[in-house]
């Protein structure tokens, strides 16, 4: 009996869990996002649309499989990533990606840094919409679905979210052309404002959207790096100078001076209403 009971909080420990569930959650993307560009190779698929279909595919597989995995695990309806208010969390989350990423470009704009070079056909975009799509699924039920869900119901939602950015920036000082600027800019604008935007709707679809649109908009739209990253094809082809605060430099405008700033002022926004709707959980010693 008793080692039972030593077995029981040892698998359901919260540091565990997280550990399981963002193993099997980075398992099954790597898994399903190689058995379908196999199969797609096999019967003769190549190019964009062999990235296009292993992309959704992948997607899918990584929601299916987190619904499953914590269904089981936790003995729970898995409501963060149902389809209630589907389309309202997806319109809204867009509306904010595309508000937050045209501000900041905007800024690079007024000031004289941003200049359209050339406007490439539409279909530019399919192959990045795909990546965006599926990148930001992956991402937020691991950041804010595995990591910060699992801290917040046992420390609460204010150290789950400076956890998760803390996190969420750390990994991204691995990105090519980072700094600690970047990282820091990333856990402020990004970490902590998904994590609140979570918070909020207690439902991924909401901070997916944002995530999707803000990366989206970012590099496929305006043309600029995302994350350190350049896009190959992009619809608006543009030059970005300026000095590096302003600009974001090569990391992209994620890691300028402006960016953290909208973050922080939606975040200050929805974590207001998360309060006035009773949103935020209380760390087990308080409860």
């Amino acid at each position: 009996m008793e080692v039972k009971s030593i077995l029981y909080k040892t698998v359901y420990f919260p540091l565990i869990k997280i550990i399981i569930g963002a193993v099997v959650c980075i398992a099954s993307y790597v898994l399903v996002e190689n058995l379908f560009i196999y199969l797609l190779e096999l019967v003769g698929i190549q190019g964009e649309l062999k990235f296009l279909i292993s992309g959704v595919a992948t997607a899918i597989g990584v929601i299916v499989v987190y619904k499953y995995l914590f269904q089981f695990y936790e003995n729970r309806k898995v409501t963060e990533i149902s389809g209630d208010r589907f389309f309202k969390n997806i319109g809204l989350g867009v509306f904010v990606g595309v508000l937050m990423m045209s501000l900041t470009i905007g800024v690079i704009y007024v000031a004289g840094g941003y200049k359209v070079e050339s406007v490439n056909p539409i279909w530019y975009v399919v192959p990045a919409l795909t990546m965006a799509i599926t990148s930001a699924i992956f991402e937020e039920i691991l950041f804010r679905g595995v990591l910060f869900r699992v801290v917040e119901e046992k420390l609460g939602s204010y150290i789950a979210l400076v956890i998760s950015a803390f996190v969420f920036g750390l990994l991204h000082m691995m990105n090519p052309n980072s700094s600690l600027n970047a990282g820091i800019s990333i856990a402020i604008e990004a970490g902590f404002l998904l994590g609140v935007a979570y918070m909020y709707t207690r439902n991924l679809w909401f901070p997916i959207a944002i995530h999707f649109a803000w990366n989206f908009t970012q590099s496929t739209i305006f043309g600029a790096n995302v994350s350190g990253t350049q896009v190959s094809k992009t619809f608006i082809t543009a030059s970005i100078e300026g000095p590096e605060w302003l600009t974001g430099g090569a990391f992209g405008p994620e890691a300028s001076i402006q960016a953290p700033i909208f973050g922080v002022i939606l975040s200050v926004v929805l974590l207001f209403l998360c309060y006035k709707q009773g949103h935020i959980i209380k760390p087990f010693w308080k409860k």
